[in-house]
């Protein structure tokens, strides 16, 4: 049961619109109000889901990049470590809210309840299936490099010891392994449950568009709408 009603469909509109804004560059301050404000709703709904140490991270990345690039950089700052800020900050504000409402997306949205989303909208198999096995595969994948981080402390081994080549041997080797394991289970669990078979699949996930999808949706384009007015015609 989603803490919140949103409903999938709403999470993939939401990246949708905020990807169509990062992709603008913000050159008056209305459009970087916006920006802001569609990076503060994401954040908020992850608190609202529990989500609370990685809101607070997301935002305190994303003002200090925020307040960096706006208060104290300017084009005449000079020198490689302005340089290397100046880059830092530029990245972080500009694609920070599509990475925010992203991580938002994959780790409150069950993949039951994406499939059936993904079918509701006649989104293709191949499509569908993908999308679902990449958002299970990464997290799956900092759990198992958990483990491994675990076992190579319980034998006194930290970060290969200094040794690149020894860092490559403890770390990296067992991980590529459990890529490859952790893939096989997925292709394995796909056929098990009949995805990509020719007959139209059931869910026992009723998802329904509740006031909260409409309104978080109607939100997005009001927001979307303002940028791109205030780009190309304000």
């Amino acid at each position: 049961m989603r803490k919140l009603g949103i409903d999938p469909r709403t999470k993939l509109f939401m990246i949708f619109a905020i990807s169509l804004i990062v992709m603008v560059n913000a050159s008056n301050p209305l459009q970087l109000g916006i920006r802001i404000l569609v990076t503060i709703i994401p954040i908020i709904l992850m608190m609202l889901e529990g989500k609370f140490a990685a809101a607070i991270r997301f935002a305190v990345l994303y003002a200090v990049a925020l307040l960096l690039q706006i208060f104290f950089l300017s084009s005449e700052s000079s020198g490689m470590i302005s340089a290397l800020i100046t880059g830092y900050c530029g990245i972080v504000a500009q694609f920070m809210p599509a990475m925010i409402t992203a991580w938002y997306a994959i780790r409150t949205t069950k993949i039951n309840d994406f499939m059936s989303a993904m079918q509701k909208m006649h989104v293709p198999d191949s499509v569908s299936i993908s999308l679902a096995v990449v958002m299970r595969f990464f997290p799956t994948i900092k759990e198992e490099y958990g483990y491994i981080n675990d076992a190579m402390r319980m034998r006194g081994i930290a970060m290969g010891g200094g040794k690149v080549s020894k860092m490559v041997e403890y770390r990296l080797i067992p991980v590529m392994f459990s890529c490859v394991n952790i893939g096989e289970e997925l292709s394995a669990a796909a056929v098990t449950r009949g995805l990509g078979a020719p007959i139209k699949r059931t869910s026992a996930c009723e998802l329904r568009l509740t006031a909260m999808d409409y309104i978080t949706m109607a939100v997005f384009v009001l927001l979307t709408a303002a940028f791109f007015a205030a780009k190309y015609i304000g």
